[in-house]
């Protein structure tokens, strides 16, 4: 008995160590796997790079948003789509034709059986148009005007249709000039050019009202940017937008300055107001330069050289220190500016935490700052497994940080602050993970705006779907060469994107606008902007 006892023991204890064997493999294995997915990663950069294409993300999104969705089903099944059911064009029948079909003789009728068919017609037409030339007795010629709408030899619906393939349906000139010449328009790319960016005052203008009419009534709005390409270097475009409108901006940089400059919305000036000494003292600038700026009787200059020009006759670009001084009361000018105006008063900016957007009143977006826990590479099943419990733990605080802003409540609202200091408090043995957490608990303020402003939404993915456009331009047409080009792609991808907020067709907008023959009356865009915050 005791020799079998003795055996078993000895079996046991094999196959603990030979357990305890594989264990160490598997962790071993799990460190290989990891290095190799991290030069994996590294070599598709490297050769992105090499192409000249941005990296691509390397993990997929984590899916906080869409599992925290009501009557999301937390089993991972998909729920099935609804059976699709037959459409049918409701609009005005602009046709009608009756086909007949012989019968025997002896026949009844009995009526008729209807459908549908939605068609479209394209052709291609050339007008001379004969215009009447008189001479006064005054000795002065007169010459009978052009119907409105057509430049430089082109009719506003081929101008339409360019600008809605272009804008909207992301067509190359190249392949405009392609099908164009294929319906019969004789045209060259030089042409299709010249009708996609000038002239497009009537457009500039509006999306400049736009922005100035969105920013003024917002309650939120949502920012992001992406790289541009301009005269072959390298620059940003910066996206603003929320449920009613969006705005594209492409500069240079992407600095605070550059984004304030945008928040002016086409004003010019500089402000020194409350607003802007606020802002110099919360970013450190010196006492002593505020106190300048504060007592001199001049508060308010035209452009950017003259605010220069202010602050070289009171020494402050003389100063060699940090932070440097020129840029902060530059800075602070702008937001007074801003201010001044009257936009973006009592608004809340939500970001994913790009530094130049940290200005007024700021939120962080909920998606980036779980992203930075996603993206954390465990190496043991330990680390792993306190991952997998922070994430946990995250979605269900923004699981119920969504339904407490669909329902607000001071008593929840305090008990959710309590509860984020719990999960951002937490010491899991996982340096990286535990840094990370401490880092997110100091942005507290900012991740629970929400509990202060419940209308803000707790994510920028607006902003990401918005910029997907200008993503998409860059990567099918490249940079633009020219100022008057660039300005076209924001101005027209911003419109496009404000009428699809604002549930007005595209098409239908630039017929408007364009002076097309028998075209729907849209109203201006910027009225709409106003009207939408008051139906909201």
């Amino acid at each position: 008995m005791r020799e079998v006892v003795g055996r078993l023991v000895g079996e046991v204890q094999r196959l603990h160590s030979d357990n305890a064997a594989l264990q160490a493999g598997m962790d071993a294995q799990q460190a290989t796997i990891v290095a190799l997915r991290a030069e994996n990663q590294a070599l598709r950069d490297e050769v992105a790079r090499l192409k000249g294409l941005p990296p691509r993300p390397p993990l997929r999104p984590s899916g906080m948003e869409q599992a925290t969705q009501p009557g999301a089903a937390d089993t991972g099944e998909t729920r099935p789509k609804p059976p699709r059911g037959v459409k049918r064009d409701r609009d005005a029948v602009t046709a009608e034709i009756v086909v007949k079909v012989s019968v025997p003789t002896g026949s009844r009728f009995k009526g008729y059986e209807d459908i549908l068919v939605r068609d479209l017609r394209l052709s291609a037409e050339v007008v001379r148009y004969r215009r009447e030339r008189w001479l006064l007795a005054s000795g002065e010629t007169v010459l009978a005007a052009l119907p409105v709408g057509i430049v430089g030899g082109f009719g506003p619906e081929l101008r339409r249709f360019v600008l809605a393939l272009h804008a909207q349906g992301q067509v190359t000139t190249e392949r405009l000039v392609a099908l164009l010449n294929g319906i019969g328009v004789e045209i060259s790319k030089r042409q299709v050019v010249r009708l996609l960016t000038e002239p497009l005052d009537g457009f500039v203008a509006e999306d400049q009202e736009v922005l100035r009419a969105g920013l003024a009534t917002a309650r939120w709005v949502t920012v992001d940017d992406t790289a541009a390409r301009h005269a072959r270097k390298d620059g940003f475009t910066t996206q603003i937008g929320d449920d009613r409108f969006t705005v594209f901006r492409t500069g240079a940089s992407k600095s605070r300055e550059t984004f304030l400059s945008v928040l002016r919305a086409g004003h010019m000036d500089y402000v020194v107001n409350a607003a802007a000494l606020d802002y110099m003292r919360g970013h450190s600038l010196s006492g002593q330069v505020v106190a300048q700026l504060d007592a001199h009787p001049a508060k308010r200059f035209a452009d950017t050289s003259a605010w220069a020009a202010h602050l070289a006759r009171l020494g402050i670009d003389q100063l060699a220190v940090t932070p440097d001084p020129v840029r902060v009361a530059s800075e602070g000018a702008l937001w007074g500016a801003v201010c001044h105006h009257g936009l973006l008063t009592e608004a809340v900016i939500v970001s994913d935490d790009a530094g130049q957007f940290r200005v007024g009143t700021h939120a962080l977006c909920w998606i980036h700052a779980e992203r930075l826990v996603h993206k954390l590479v465990p190496a043991t099943p330990e680390q792993r497994r306190a991952i997998e419990v922070t994430r946990a733990l995250i979605w269900w605080f923004y699981a119920d940080l969504k339904a407490w802003a669909r329902d607000p409540c001071p008593r929840r609202a305090a008990a959710l602050r309590a509860r984020f200091d719990r999960i951002f408090r937490r010491q899991t043995d996982y340096v990286t993970l535990d840094r990370l957490l401490a880092r997110l608990h100091r942005r507290k303020s900012e991740l629970l705006r929400v509990l202060l402003h419940p209308e803000i939404p707790l994510h920028t993915n607006g902003s990401e779907n918005d910029i997907r456009a200008c993503v998409t331009k860059r990567k099918i047409s490249g940079g633009t060469m020219s100022t008057a080009g660039r300005t076209a792609r924001d101005v027209m991808l911003g419109l496009m994107k404000t009428c699809s907020k604002l549930k007005v067709s595209f098409f239908r907008y630039l017929g408007d606008r364009l002076h097309v023959p028998g075209a729907l009356t849209i109203p201006p865009l910027p009225d709409l902007v106003r009207q939408a915050v008051v139906v909201a």
